[in-house]
């Protein structure tokens, strides 16, 4: 699947995925600055954003829209970046296709398989359940979310999502029965697979979230022998929005070195 991209800067390739539920666009002020010195490629990974939508969601697919991009661009030797769920996507491409990457950076996601969250199953249901014909503006659209999302900030960030599919109506860009239906396959495990990734790799975390717990990195270091953590205290699972500063300078300094 050729999936949707942004290009921004000049130099060698980074590639950021974004996470469940974001677009490349959550990333293009990360990219201007990275883009000084790099040529910062932003995807819409397939079922989000204007790249296309299909029924097939799990991580086989993502690595293969993946190498459609590496190729379709000719890169080679790329620094790939993820957050969440393309943070997942990322280790099984590094695992799968180590010859390709040059360093990679791994946001807020372990290598341990994790049960479905019922706070995902929760918003792919608030949003499912927006009545659009009720809806003539962005505004009428977060006051139905507001019934069952009631942080404003979680709000903010899936509306994001919304486009005019014509002059009158309004609608999700992400397909949200696809969402619905491979959710639980979202979850599994990058230790259980076959390999490793021997490369220079950088995992970040916020001291707020949950996501890679101390007994985590043991297991990490098993997948990714040359990894090191870094812990950004302040910040939660979107460390790069909680702490773009922070975020932006430990990154820059490990693509640099």
């Amino acid at each position: 699947m050729k999936l949707f991209f942004r290009l921004v800067g000049n130099g060698p390739p980074v590639i950021v995925l974004h996470g469940l539920f974001g677009l490349s666009d959550n990333w293009f002020s990360f990219a201007k600055q990275l883009g000084e010195e790099y040529s910062v490629y932003l995807p819409d990974l397939r079922n989000h954003g204007q790249s296309p939508h299909s029924s097939i969601f799990d991580f086989p697919a993502l690595e293969e829209d993946l190498m459609e991009l590496v190729e379709d661009n000719n890169l080679e030797k790329i620094n790939l970046i993820g957050h969440s769920l393309g943070g997942k996507a990322a280790m099984f491409f590094a695992i799968h296709h180590p010859e390709l990457l040059k360093k990679l950076v791994i946001i807020d996601i372990g290598v341990t398989f994790l049960p479905p969250s019922a706070e995902h199953q929760h918003l792919i249901n608030a949003m499912l359940s927006v009545d659009f014909s009720m809806a003539s503006s962005r505004s009428d659209v977060d006051k139905q979310l507001k019934n069952n999302i009631p942080g404003e900030k979680l709000r903010q960030f899936l509306l994001k999502n919304l486009y005019w599919r014509n002059r009158n109506r309004l609608a999700w860009r992400l397909n949200l029965n696809a969402l619905n239906e491979n959710l639980p396959g979202l979850f599994r495990s990058v230790d259980d697979e076959t390999g490793s990734f021997a490369g220079p790799a950088l995992f970040i975390r916020g001291g707020r979230s949950g996501y890679i717990p101390d007994d985590e990195i043991v297991r990490i270091i098993k997948k990714f022998p040359a990894a090191q953590v870094k812990t950004i205290s302040g910040a939660g699972h979107w460390v790069h929005a909680d702490a773009p500063g922070e975020f932006f300078r430990i990154v820059k300094t490990f693509l640099d070195s």
